[in-house]
């Protein structure tokens, strides 16, 4: 077949599947208007893979409500090599096919698809073609897009084709515009030779270029040429095809309109639905000879998308409910009841029950299998058909929530809105009160998402105790996030208020709701030991309570408890990476990275961050995205990489500047003041902490943290009266904290404020004990170096050499560069020559490839490195082959020895 002026694209798709025979993977999207050759496009690509495995999918409009059936659909050749999965990912894809009960991380069953893939492609190149993505499912397309994101170097290429609708962020595309003219005529030459010129010059005029309608558009028994006015296109493209319908035999046209509005193809459906209107199958051929339909291993498929779309629309209305009745009568009540579900409620105008139960229970089976746009749908249909105005809110207030779980949060409003005008129920406003929240939360409203829960806490209260509570516990953690006291203050004790017992669980969360309030308003010393208490207990919570671990592991980092809070992180990814909860695991990456970074392992945060944020940059966590992009940003600043600490920094504050997140921004603020001490910018640092700490931060934990960065700053300026309040300010932390690295740094700074030498002295060594007891090797190499420029400049150079020594030493490990020259320098003026460091193996590979040879090195296999990291085994093995040169090694086993950091 010959694609006129299709020479740009078919180049690219050629390019593509190169790739992909050279062990590379690759997507596209081809996207352009209905008939402008997408999918001629992906037929070119299926007669050019002859060497290559291809799968063939399509979104169905009519299936659009059914979740996973696209991805089943392209999946179902390799259904048979779902046991070679993880048994997480294999869980998650057969509870998604309705095989099994299915996790509720829906992200989970998108990397299963990327494993199956994989696992094809370990035969040979792999070609998956998706037509009409935009019709695609949700629950599908997330899964093929998480898939597609994360392709390396599998040998896999991923083509769709969609329009404008289908929503695909990250992932390549190519724009289809018409034709030429040139090829618009040698096309229409080629079709329809007989044209002539004047009909011919209307129809490259009206065409626009598009190919389907430059071969439709003749085809029509009263062709378009002849009108006045010309239609638009889309339009006029059904048009021909409903003229063409126009003229097929009623029995082939009823047949037609069965297998328009069957949502799965299946041939044997189609005939016995039609057999019910009095149609027999013989009514195919004429649909077949006239290139609607063609029937193939018990499946039917049209032609062209919009001929099923010509097809169902110009039916009459009478038409189509006989239809759906007809299909609802042949599906089996088990097998098939989601699908004979929706067709009876397309059979029905007003309310019924029966049929609207029938809906919700399919709901339910979605909600099983991650479905969860397929179950809003359901839900939001089941509620129309609903009697009763309580019922029908009801309902309503479950699609809600299934659509804000599907992302759909506008939609989500919509209904949500729906429901506070239809009843007043106040369990139901209360549950949709915990969704209006949320809502208002991820569009940055955080005040007004407080104020809502705090309402609907108070409307419940005395119908459901643990209900207000959880409403009053989201409102503390949005109070918390605005850095507002009063407004934490209000919650805790509205939380307090409630008459709670123990039966319901909640005892320690509304103790740490309290401190949280205190902490807020200045007594730490209330405001710790609740915190404490719970950190003690994380390591008792039972497995599936991930969540509760994570919110623990925050409070350690506000403890100053880095040691517990890392080992707490650890755990609560262990347990999302076994149990698939990738949705989860964002979160838990966070705090992992916060507390990597405050222990000095700035490397391990980097490359906890920059695996979280590609995460979370795939599931659409963009709260997530500005933590990750925080906390490397502190780390560049450690660095010395200017350029990028600005950028990362930068985007962040420009994030939490439309939603307003301090604890995100803190960090930013944190990292850009920490960069102009470590370059020597003292002022400029002095006046970023000092602005910061008077902002709306001045509640949080960041800036007692970085007090002893802006007191060491305005010491080096000689302004010791600036560094008093953050002085009283660390002070007060560290004595409720009670860390031995709180203690060592709080002497540092005395001993910088120090009038006498003796005083100075004193504090020196006390420091230099306490960080003895102290797992923050960084902290310990900052008083080193303070300590030996101390001594240095009372001419004690041999004592200040061991000190800048030690320091050098761990500056150079961490890959802090400013400060280790810094103590280059300090060396050189105490008369030492310096010597070049080793060379940093860690430093010269991504942030991957690090991870990847870190867990190599453990001894586990390239699948098993996959299954944690969620990449392809392909991938683990083309990271580990980029890895090995730079370290100098040439097998797995030399890996072990070498200083990975």
């Amino acid at each position: 077949m010959v694609l006129w002026g299709r020479e740009r694209e078919q180049a690219r798709i050629d390019a593509l599947l190169a790739q992909a025979r050279d062990g590379r993977s690759g997507s596209l999207i081809l996207r352009g208007e209905p008939g402008i050759g997408k999918s001629a496009l992906l037929d070119h690509a299926a007669r050019s893979c002859e060497d290559m495995r291809p799968l063939r999918g399509t979104g169905i409009e009519t299936e659009a409500e059914l979740p996973f059936a696209a991805l089943h659909l392209l999946l179902r050749p390799a259904l048979d090599r779902i046991g070679k999965l993880p048994a997480p990912q294999a869980r998650a894809l057969e509870g998604a096919f309705g095989l099994a009960t299915a996790p509720e991380d829906r992200f989970l069953i998108g990397l299963a698809a990327l494993s199956l893939l994989t696992e094809l492609a370990e035969d040979g190149p792999l070609l998956c073609l998706v037509d009409d993505a935009q019709w695609m499912d949700r629950s599908s397309a997330e899964a093929l897009l998480f898939a597609a994101r994360r392709l390396h170097s599998e040998g896999i290429a991923l083509l769709f084709a969609a329009r404008d609708a289908f929503h695909a962020p990250g992932v390549p595309e190519l724009r289809l515009d018409g034709l030429d003219r040139r090829a618009a005529g040698d096309l229409l030459r080629e079709r329809t030779p007989g044209l002539g010129p004047a009909v011919r010059e209307r129809i490259l005029a009206e065409s626009g270029g598009n190919p389907l309608a430059l071969i439709e558009l003749p085809r029509m028994p009263d062709s378009p040429h002849h009108a006045q006015e010309p239609l638009p296109l889309p339009r006029r493209i059904q048009e021909a095809y409903e003229a063409r319908i126009a003229v097929l035999p009623p029995d082939s046209q009823t047949m037609l309109l069965v297998a328009a509005l069957d949502d799965a193809g299946d041939l044997d459906v189609v005939v016995r639905a039609a057999g019910r209107l009095g149609v027999d199958a013989a009514a195919l051929g004429a649909a077949e000879r006239a290139g609607f339909l063609s029937a193939a291993g018990g499946l039917l498929s049209f032609g062209h998308p919009l001929m099923r779309t010509a097809a169902a629309r110009r039916a009459a209305y009478d038409e189509r409910l006989a239809v759906h009745r007809a299909l609802a009568g042949v599906l089996d009540d088990e097998q098939d009841a989601d699908r004979r579900a929706w067709h009876l409620a397309a059979t029905v105008t007003g309310r019924d029950e029966p049929i609207a139960a029938a809906l919700e229970q399919a709901a339910g089976r979605a909600r099983e299998r991650a479905g969860h746009a397929a179950a809003a749908a359901a839900l939001e249909r089941a509620a129309r058909l609903t009697p009763g105005l309580a019922e029908r809110a009801r309902r309503l207030a479950l699609s809600a929530e299934a659509a804000a779980d599907a992302g759909a949060l506008e939609h989500a409003q919509v209904l949500a809105d729906q429901v506070r005008r239809l009843g007043d129920d106040p369990l139901t406003l209360a549950r949709l009160a915990g969704l209006r929240g949320r809502i208002a939360f991820d569009r940055g409203a955080v005040r007004e998402a407080h104020r809502i829960l705090l309402d609907g806490a108070a409307a419940i209260a005395g119908l459901d105790r643990r209900g207000a509570a959880l409403l009053l516990l989201d409102a503390v953690r949005n109070a918390w996030y605005l850095s507002d006291p009063a407004a934490v203050a209000e919650s805790s004790a509205r939380l307090a208020g409630l008459p709670l017992t123990a039966e319901d669980g909640l005892d320690g969360f509304v103790r740490a709701a309290r401190a949280m309030a205190d902490f807020l308003a200045g007594d730490l010393e209330r405001a710790l030991p609740p915190f404490r208490e719970l950190i003690a207990l994380a390591a008792a919570i039972p497995s599936g309570m991930t969540a509760l671990r994570i919110s623990i592991c925050s409070l350690a980092g506000i403890s100053g408890d880095f040691g517990n809070g890392l080992a707490i992180a650890h755990s609560a990814i262990e347990e999302c990476r076994a149990d698939g909860m990738i949705g989860l695991l964002p979160l838990a990456q966070a705090v992992l990275a916060i507390h990597q970074m405050y222990l000095g392992r700035f490397r391990d945060a980097v490359t906890t961050a920059t695996e979280g944020r590609r995460l979370a940059t795939d599931i659409g966590q963009t709260h997530r995205i500005a933590h990750f992009e925080s906390v490397m940003a502190m780390a560049a600043a450690v660095q010395g990489r200017e350029q990028d600490c600005r950028e990362l920094a930068e985007r962040t504050i420009a994030h939490v500047s439309a939603h307003p997140v301090a604890t995100i921004v803190g960090w930013a603020e944190w990292a850009l003041g920490l960069l102009d001490l470590g370059q020597g910018r003292f002022e400029a640092a002095l006046e970023r902490f000092d602005a910061a700490a008077r902002g709306p931060l001045r509640h949080q934990i960041m800036p007692v943290y970085f007090a002893p960065d802006q007191i060491e700053a305005a010491v080096r300026l000689g302004l010791p009266d600036r560094a008093a309040g953050p002085l009283a300010r660390f002070e007060s932390w560290a004595g409720a904290a009670r860390r031995p690295w709180a203690q060592a740094v709080l002497h540092r700074c005395r001993a910088l404020l120090a009038t006498g030498d003796a005083e100075a002295e004193r504090h020196w060594e006390q420091a230099v004990r306490s960080h003895a007891d102290a797992d923050r090797p960084y902290e310990r190499a900052r008083t080193d170096l303070l300590y030996g420029e101390w001594l240095r400049r009372a001419r004690r150079k041999n004592e200040s050499r061991t000190r800048l020594r030690s320091a050098l030493e761990t500056f150079d490990r961490v890959g802090a560069a400013p400060w280790a020259e810094r103590a280059r320098a300090e060396l050189r003026a105490a008369g030492e020559t310096v010597a070049q460091g080793a060379p940093d193996l860690a430093a010269s590979l991504s942030p991957q490839e690090l991870q990847v040879v870190r867990l190599a090195a453990t001894g586990v296999t390239n699948r098993e490195i996959a299954a944690q990291l969620f990449l392809s085994p392909k991938t683990v093995s083309h990271h580990l082959y980029r890895a090995f040169p730079k370290l100098g090694v040439t097998t797995r086993t030399e890996l072990a020895r070498l200083d990975l950091g």
